[in-house]
């Protein structure tokens, strides 16, 4: 089921899900769909719902 604010993605299942490089935690980004991976510096996107855990489908992101 999903929650109300952000149809199509349950954020529960952020819970089961860990970064396919290195299998550290996933932060969700509502505003831009995605799934962050702080760790690998990516950021895979979440289209109609579903999360796209391919590398070579993540945008990679900047350290701050």
């Amino acid at each position: 089921m999903s929650h109300p604010d952000h149809p199509g993605f349950d954020r529960h299942m952020l819970e089961a899900l860990v970064c396919p490089v290195t299998h550290a935690t996933l932060s969700y980004d509502a505003a831009r769909q995605e799934l962050v991976s702080k760790a690998a510096g990516l950021a895979f996107p979440i289209r109609a719902g579903i999360p796209i855990m391919l590398v070579a489908e993540a945008r990679q992101i900047k350290a701050d």
